[in-house]
């Protein structure tokens, strides 16, 4: 294989790459959103909540 081929063949596969990320972020981006503003600030809630606990745990050093 030449050197302008592989080249060209690393550049198809980043690009691959490239687009197999960019449908992930899409899809996630999507199940952000399909969640209501009650639904967000609930989760939101319980994130905070679970947090605080750990927080209020002591650490086992």
């Amino acid at each position: 294989m030449d050197r302008n081929r592989r080249w060209k063949v690393l550049g198809l596969a980043g690009l691959a790459g490239v687009v197999a990320t960019g449908v992930l972020v899409a899809r996630d981006e999507r199940t952000r959103r399909a969640y209501s503003p009650d639904e967000v600030r609930d989760r939101l809630q319980q994130r905070l909540d679970e947090a605080e606990r750990a927080a209020d745990q002591p650490a086992d050093d």
